[in-house]
């Protein structure tokens, strides 16, 4: 049986109408990662990123593995995604040129209006401020049509670059979690917090373009 004509043809965004949103400040574009996507990310994913500690484990090459985990993570979690308890990705560029990934994260987001980020930067582009107009794009987007009033994150005590970001756009800490790290150690996680009037005060937000979120806004329960 022949295919529909491409004139009756639709686009994935007609039913997924998430795959057209975009944000970007300056020269950043962040847009929702997709299949497509994936062997890029998992190519250019530093070996210094530590993955979810739940992910399975294969025997196979730990390279190829830490691609295999990403490719999961992404069917994971839009095979999961409920308005209630969400994972976005976000590919980063500027130009064509692929910079890293940003993730905005959502549980339980009907009831206690808070969002977690995490991200990872390919070596050559840290250092320069991007990871903080990064996540000052996804926070325009929590805060203002996802109507967030919290933002949390999450950083082992040794990684100063993600805590100097965090604390530069205003989080404060907010205690400690003892958790396993790698496969027979344990450490402190350190944990901040974002208020939405910190952020509103801050003037952050300023700059960051958000497009196409409308139809979105269903998927997140509002």
């Amino acid at each position: 049986m022949a295919g529909p004509s491409p004139d009756n043809r639709r686009e994935t965004s007609d039913y997924w109408p998430l795959a057209d949103l975009r944000l970007t400040l300056d020269d950043l574009t962040l847009r929702p990662s997709s299949e497509a996507d994936l062997r890029a990310i998992a190519e250019a994913l530093p070996d210094d990123v530590e993955l979810n500690p739940a992910a399975t484990w294969y025997d196979i090459d730990a390279r190829v593995w830490r691609g295999t985990v990403i490719h999961q993570d992404y069917w994971r979690a839009m095979g999961t995604w409920t308005p209630d308890a969400w994972r976005l990705n976000f590919v980063v560029r500027q130009g064509d040129t692929l910079l890293g990934a940003q993730e905005l994260e959502g549980n339980d987001f009907l009831t206690l209006r808070t969002v977690d980020t995490a991200s990872f930067l390919v070596p050559q582009a840290r250092g320069l401020g991007i990871g903080k107009r990064m996540r000052r794009a996804v926070l325009a987007l929590a805060f203002g049509p996802l109507q967030a009033q919290y933002a949390i994150t999450s950083a082992w005590p040794d990684n100063s670059a993600s805590l100097g970001v965090s604390r530069s756009l205003g989080y404060a800490d907010n205690g400690r979690q003892r958790i396993r790290r790698g496969e027979d150690a344990a450490d402190d996680l350190v944990c901040l917090r974002l208020t939405r009037e910190s952020w509103a005060a801050s003037g952050l937000g300023d700059g960051v373009r958000i497009e196409n979120i409308e139809a979105c806004l269903p998927f997140f329960g509002l």
